[in-house]
């Protein structure tokens, strides 16, 4: 399964982004396909906090109209939302120590890459090279590379 991380769903949201087009039509591929493909809940809610964020976007997205963005994606049958379960938290001490990280936004990547991990994500697709620090975790810029 392949997961989104923020940063292309944000690309994929706003049109003034150099690579909307291309995170856009990734997403709907995703979206319209028949093969599972997964976001994080900590991904939704950091899309949410960005594209409505004033002091990110000189006009941000209304709340209203980013809210139904994620309604939107959800209606995908081949979507799954992850989460952290039973177990998840010795996921994130392994992969938080053995990157040996600190600080909300590491913390908050090493989150994502946990989530991931625990539900068995193959590929994490993100514009954000901060991931390839977590170990079992195959990330991917599908922006810039093609598939293997």
């Amino acid at each position: 399964m392949i997961a989104l991380d923020t940063s292309l769903l944000v690309y994929a949201h706003r049109p003034e982004s150099p690579f909307h087009a291309d995170a856009a039509a990734l997403l709907s591929e995703l979206a319209n396909g028949a093969s599972r493909w997964a976001i994080a809940w900590p991904c939704i809610h950091e899309f949410l906090s960005v594209v409505t964020h004033l002091r990110i976007y000189k006009e941000p997205t209304p709340l209203a109209d980013a809210l139904e963005s994620v309604r939107s994606l959800q209606e995908s049958p081949s979507l799954e939302l992850l989460s952290e379960g039973d177990g998840y938290f010795a996921g994130l001490a392994e992969i938080a120590l053995a990157a040996r990280i600190q600080g909300p936004p590491r913390i908050h990547a090493a989150r994502i890459a946990a989530i991931c991990r625990y539900h068995g994500v193959r590929e994490l697709w993100s514009a954000d090279r901060g991931f390839s620090r977590f170990p079992g975790l195959n990330v991917r810029n599908p922006l810039l590379q093609k598939p293997p």
